[in-house]
């Protein structure tokens, strides 16, 4: 209890700290202390529930078992990196004029409540306070995809808001219907809306009520995923705003999304006795995984085409839990580990590559690994490791789920193959020549922050070569509590 209090009041504080003097040349330096304590709590976390088990806190409301407590400590770790990157990031848009000191005030703070809000969702027990904290994780993303206050950026930020909101509204429905079924069984007093009361007495629960409540739980969440097709704020959310908020978003506020779907799911299975939200994420994450491959074709800019490559690798997390069972489970997870990680490193490197050349437009970016070769090959390596190049964790994962889809679903292997061959053709042919081509390109006048690039890579291809034996006891543990 005492290190979930740790976790959660420290990117708290931060963001109050930062509020104050978010604004000063210290404020970077100070951003990434805050971040590095919140790992350290998590990583402390992490080590109590492996050794101790499940652990409550402040009257059941809070709640943290096999399931959550590594996606805790993945989310701090990518706070920290993003935070680390966003160091001399943030300096250069400052010295570009980009960033004025109550925008750097914002963006510190509003970084440090995101944290919070996220730490908030996967760690909560009640089901209403998991609603509240998506919320408050969307209003704090819209005011950092809307920091540079350009017309491409408020008009992002608002359709993230228009949409998210109405999404998150249909949650709030489904989260109301699934109370009133509970409510009849626990009472009024039984704390009918924590998820461990309800995971109890599922099978109890009214299946026309679960099913109506599943149905828009899933619209609500799903639009928080990025699930097509109500996926349309995520392309520009990822390409209006700065890039550690890109970073951030894929790497994680798309999960914990996923995360919460993932509870509702186990609820849903055990009242049914079916496979209805099986078969409902199966179908919608196929259709994202081929929708988002074959808009890859149709991108410019360079923020935008992985943004879709976000949307596809999501719908095929998606996908992955749909068809159920421990093989499938565990490749969902450990592609959900490997996809953070990669992805954030991809977003560290296009951050920098775009400072370099000014423009996002991938046609204007031209021979990186001759003005920076630490950063051309790390934009290449991270390209190839999402596209699910071997060794990397990403073709592990990619490989257990495709070939558990040819035994359990083999009507949707090929359209998983081509929508996978489709991407990797699209991405590589733009990396290629952003990588490799000629250019007249001048080095930044901060060095890149390129380290938390190369400690991703490094992550993604040790987990493709070796899983660590407690990380590989997690996703089996976290598998046998979705039901396999």
């Amino acid at each position: 209890m005492s290190m979930l209090l740790v976790v959660l009041a420290i990117p708290l504080a931060g963001g109050a700290v930062l509020a104050l003097v978010g604004h000063r040349d210290r404020a970077m330096e100070i951003n990434v202390a805050f971040s590095a304590t919140t790992f350290v709590g998590a990583a402390l976390l992490t080590a109590e529930v492996v050794e101790s088990g499940p652990l409550f806190a402040w009257n059941r409301e809070f709640f943290v078992d096999p399931l959550n407590v590594f996606l805790v400590a993945l989310t701090a770790f990518v706070g920290l990196t993003t935070a680390i990157f966003s160091r001399p990031y943030m300096r250069i848009e400052r010295d570009h004029g980009k960033m004025t000191p109550p925008r750097l005030r914002l963006y510190h703070s509003m970084y440090q409540l995101f944290s919070f809000t996220m730490l908030v969702a996967l760690t909560t027990n009640n089901l209403g306070i998991l609603w509240v904290s998506m919320e408050a994780a969307t209003l704090t993303t819209v005011l950092l995809v809307s920091v540079y206050r350009t017309a491409a950026s408020l008009e992002a930020a608002w359709k993230y808001f228009i949409l998210c909101g109405v999404g998150i509204a249909q949650a709030l429905f489904g989260t109301v219907l699934l109370y009133m079924a509970a409510e009849r069984i626990l009472g009024a007093e039984g704390g009918a809306l924590l998820w461990t009361n309800l995971n109890a007495v599922k099978d109890r629960l009214d299946p026309n009520i679960i099913t109506l409540s599943f149905a828009f739980l899933f619209i609500g969440y799903g639009t928080k995923v990025g699930l097509v097709p109500v996926h349309n704020w995520l392309p520009d959310a990822h390409a209006e705003g700065p890039t550690p908020v890109s970073a951030v978003l894929s790497g994680l506020l798309l999960n914990v999304a996923l995360y919460a779907l993932l509870r509702f799911k186990v609820l849903t299975d055990g009242a049914l006795q079916s496979h209805l939200a099986g078969q409902m994420m199966m179908g919608f994450g196929l259709l994202s995984v081929v929708v988002a491959a074959f808009f890859l074709f149709r991108q410019k800019d360079i923020k935008r085409m992985f943004a879709y490559s976000s949307i596809e690798h999501m719908g095929l997390m998606t996908f992955a839990f749909g068809v159920g069972g421990p093989i499938a489970t565990f490749a969902g997870l450990l592609h959900m580990t490997v996809h953070s990680l990669t992805k954030s490193a991809i977003f560290f490197t296009v951050g920098h590559a775009v400072q370099k050349a000014g423009t996002q437009v991938m046609d204007d970016i031209r021979g990186l690994v001759k003005v920076s070769p630490a950063l051309g090959w790390g934009l290449m390596l991270g390209s190839l490791a999402i596209l699910g190049m071997p060794p990397f964790g990403v073709f592990a994962s990619e490989f257990l789920i495709i070939t558990t889809a040819m035994r359990e679903q083999p009507w949707a292997t090929p359209f998983l193959l081509v929508a996978l061959g489709v991407a990797f053709a699209a991405v590589l042919a733009r990396v290629q020549s952003m990588v490799f081509g000629e250019t007249d390109l001048k080095p930044l006048a901060h060095p890149p922050a390129l380290l938390p690039v190369f400690v991703h890579l490094a992550l993604s291809l040790m987990l493709g070569l070796y899983i660590p034996p407690y990380l590989d006891v997690w996703y089996h543990q976290a598998a046998r509590m979705m039901g396999y």
